[in-house]
């Protein structure tokens, strides 16, 4: 009896891939930069809930945490459900905990509303659209993370002026109304996230358990059947797709990222969180404070997109790891040399740098851990992840703000961040070394014994190097 196979679809690097990366592109935005655009509204929640700089801190930093923790939640809706409705279904999630937010009468509302509707809305997005863009690219894909990446600036740059506009014309009350409207693109963009569609082929020779090989990142719509493909077969293929994959975590290079991601979040949104609340209590204008905002989005615009373009090389992606923590160093020093500024000329200048490193940052995190797990595995890969990072979300804002009530010197969260995005940095330089010299010393142990085996070592030196340190597969 024949059997219907499956292809597996190769990216098509391109046709629709463009408009999903678009979508890609808005979800981001919304996802980086709304939880830091939000800080404008802070001077006023505090005034009128009676609040301290950690207590409006939360609400950042409850959102990020949602983003992150939800990461499981999203893997195992994404792999049941698919991408399109899961994004769907956030974008009204998101947008309804901004307009409830928006009817708060206590800071704690907020933190359930503004903080765990809005931040799990969010995270329904913003997982299964890199997850879409894995599908669509693969040599384009350092190019294709960098330009959706460069969402976040660009949206930062734009909400945070319009959010004091916002703020000065109807309250915090009619911003957060509005903002949660414009949420609702979150749904349009879910919309055109469409699906590859598999190639099926009857064969004869192969048994059943052949009939589906292909780990499909979307499955296909409820009731719809291939006529191809045995209904046996996709039963058997239910039965061995797992929601949440943990075996992922036995890959040493998968470790080490996650343990550097955690040092990282701990200190990397706390400067873009706190800088407009610091700005005004040096004295410079509400208008020109938010517009800090906007300098680290304008440079990060073209700093994300132009770090996608290099790390695409064929020189720099095996070395994606090195690259990496080279921008986890530039933007911790960024902070520690900035401690001192106080005047906005200063603080100008900070941003500029910021915006780099940040930039940086930000278009080569996913792209060095799709590297790792390959687009196979990516969705669980990517859900233990961002699991982790939210515990270290809940830690590195708060802890910022209670330095600032204890101590009224916003120069020592500086140096918290700072030191804890350089800790990273060297952390993954060390560990990416000592695990690819381990791997050589083992390649060459096996070459002595066989010569075929030394000439396989020779011919996968490449492969073995990539792997060890945080894999690039390259389909």
């Amino acid at each position: 009896m024949g059997a219907g196979v499956v292809d597996k679809v190769k990216p098509p690097d391109g046709g629709w891939g463009w408009i999903v990366l678009l979508g890609g592109f808005v979800i981001t935005g919304f996802s980086y930069a709304f939880p830091k655009a939000i800080s404008v509204y802070f001077k006023e929640l505090m005034r009128d809930f009676g609040c301290g700089y950690s207590d409006t801190a939360w609400i950042s930093s409850i959102m990020l945490a949602m983003l992150y923790g939800s990461g499981p939640v999203s893997s195992i809706m994404v792999n049941r459900y698919g991408c399109r409705p899961v994004m769907l279904f956030g974008g009204l999630l998101a947008s309804a905990g901004m307009i409830g937010a928006s009817f708060t009468t206590n800071i704690i509302q907020l933190y359930l509303t503004a903080g765990v509707i809005t931040g799990l809305g969010l995270a329904l997005n913003f997982q299964p659209s890199l997850i879409m863009l894995g599908c669509y690219f693969d040599k384009r894909r350092p190019l294709a993370n960098g330009l959706a990446a460069a969402g976040s600036p660009v949206f930062l740059s734009v909400l945070s002026p319009l959010g004091q506009v916002l703020l000065e014309r109807y309250g915090w009350r009619g911003g957060f109304l509005i903002m949660g409207g414009l949420l609702l693109n979150c749904c349009t963009c879910g919309a055109v996230m469409r699906p590859l569609r598999c190639r099926v082929r009857t064969t004869a020779a192969r048994g059943e358990a052949n009939a589906l090989e292909l780990k499909e990142m979307l499955p296909s719509k409820p009731g719809q059947e291939n006529s191809n493909v045995n209904t046996k077969a996709n039963k058997e293929n239910n039965k061995k797709k797992k929601l949440l994959d943990f075996s992922v975590l036995r890959d040493k290079g998968l470790v080490i990222y996650i343990i550097a991601k955690f040092i990282v979040v701990l200190g990397l949104f706390v400067p873009t969180i706190l800088l407009v609340n610091y700005a005004k209590d040096q004295g410079i204008p509400d208008k020109d404070a938010a517009f800090l905002l906007s300098i680290i989005g304008f440079i990060d615009i073209f700093a994300r997109p132009t770090c996608g373009i290099v790390a695409g090389l064929k020189w720099v992606r095996p070395k994606m790891p090195y690259f990496f923590s080279i921008a986890l160093l530039f933007n911790g020093l960024t902070d520690v040399c900035s401690a001192r500024s106080t005047d906005y000329k200063g603080l100008v200048i900070f941003c500029v740098f910021f915006g780099l490193s940040y930039g940086m940052v930000g278009a080569l995190q996913f792209e060095v851990l799709m590297g790792i797990t390959g687009t196979d595995t990516f969705s669980s890969a990517l859900g233990l992840v961002l699991l982790f990072e939210a515990v270290a979300v809940l830690i590195g804002p708060p802890s910022a703000g209670r330095l600032v009530d204890a101590y009224k010197n916003y120069e020592l969260i500086f140096y918290m961040a700072g030191g804890e995005l350089i800790t990273a940095g060297i952390f993954l330089t060390v560990a990416s070394y000592r695990c690819l010299k381990r791997r050589r010393n083992k390649d060459t142990g096996l070459g002595e014994d066989s010569d075929i085996e030394s000439n396989h070592t020779e011919h996968n030196h490449n492969s073995h190097e990539s792997n060890c340190a945080i894999k690039d597969n390259e389909r």
